[in-house]
């Protein structure tokens, strides 16, 4: 009995003793505690990092350099007053490139080097702007641009050369099709590193993939075939998106790979956060602040909107830059993830091959 007293007040005086503060600093670091609490930290800060961006390139656009064209005589005192008060109520913003002619200035519309075309005749000048290159700039020139005809008392005919579709009078569907693209592109990533963590690194990529086929063809679909909101070249656009998708999900894997459970962090604030406000799909670009329109054509979002809107609009002059974006991207990712992809969460154990085929005698 004494014995099993001995024990017993051992046993209460182990159990009884005051931790000390560096044993519940290190239990508390091994709980899900601690990454609970960055976590919301996190959010929060995310929350209005996301809020605040959006609202700085959107709320109060200002324009830049508005590159347009201008054909005729610009010698005269109507012609010489105008441009000179647009100037002014521009900020210096107007940038005004002499065509030879309006069909040679109605090619660099369709080349999206001018925003707009301004010929000047003897008893008028035409104003002709293009919606479709962004419907930001164009309702800026043409709020701009009477004002200052009248004030100079130059007779000013407005027209639009490219207007945008009937189903997307403001010009936003092509920034939402491009923002469902990037978003599912790296959930399903994540999605994968949770429910499929089993996946080998080539079999992930074959799934981001089909994965990014399948979800960019019910974008498509629904847009054009259901709602009827674009009339889109279906399959160049549908491939634009599954190269979007397969992008976004492959720089989330990168990150993954590199960060582990934090992955999404840099991935939301190179997308979302950076990416899709300087993309110039809400805004155009010559409206954004000049780093923030510079740095959004180099990054998948940007890219994104600038191949889809180039497929919609000006079809006979697709460039190759933001496909090159998307490719740079994407090799970056896939060889990040390749190489580093013993780091990546995930995969399956592999067997020796000589375990099974030659098991110990009993």
């Amino acid at each position: 009995m004494d014995a099993d007293h001995e024990g017993h007040a051992r046993s209460g005086g182990a159990h009884g003793r005051h931790r000390t503060m560096r044993e519940r600093w290190s239990a508390f670091t091994a709980s899900p505690f601690l990454p609970a609490i960055v976590l919301t930290f996190i959010l929060a800060a995310a929350a209005g990092l996301f809020a605040g961006s959006y609202t700085y390139n959107m709320a109060n656009p200002t324009p830049h350099r508005i590159p347009a064209a201008v054909v005729g005589p610009t010698g005269t005192a109507h012609a010489t007053a105008f441009v000179n008060g647009m100037e002014k109520a521009l900020n210096g913003a107007l940038e005004l490139h002499r065509y030879p002619s309006d069909t040679a200035a109605r090619r660099g519309v369709e080349e999206q080097e001018v925003f707009a075309i301004l010929t000047f005749r003897t008893d008028r000048a035409d104003f002709a702007v293009a919606g479709a290159a962004g419907a930001s700039v164009a309702q800026l020139l043409t709020e701009t641009a009477l004002p200052v005809a009248k004030a100079v008392g130059l007779p000013l005919r407005i027209s639009d050369v490219k207007p945008l579709q009937k189903g997307d009078p403001r010009g936003l569907a092509l920034f939402y099709v491009s923002l469902a693209a990037v978003i599912i592109g790296f959930v399903g990533a994540i999605q994968l590193s949770v429910h499929a963590r089993e996946l080998n690194p080539w079999e992930r990529i074959a799934f981001t993939v089909a994965y990014s086929l399948l979800g960019a063809f019910a974008i498509a679909s629904v847009v054009d075939w259901w709602l009827g909101a674009l009339d889109l070249p279906f399959v160049e656009s549908w491939l634009i998106l599954a190269f979007t998708m397969f992008t976004s999900g492959m720089v989330f894997s990168m990150f993954n790979t590199l960060m582990g459970r934090w992955a999404m962090l840099p991935t939301w604030g190179l997308m979302v956060l950076l990416g899709n406000p300087s993309s110039g799909g809400a805004v155009s670009w010559p409206l954004l602040p000049s780093v923030l329109g510079l740095i959004g054509r180099w990054l998948p979002p940007g890219a994104s909107i600038n191949a889809n809107h180039t497929a919609v609009y000006f079809g006979n002059a697709q460039h190759v830059f933001p496909f090159a974006v998307l490719a740079g991207w994407a090799f970056v990712s896939i060889t990040v993830f390749w190489f580093w992809r013993h780091r990546h969460p995930g995969g399956r154990e592999r067997t020796p091959a000589h375990a099974g085929a030659n098991p110990a005698p009993p």
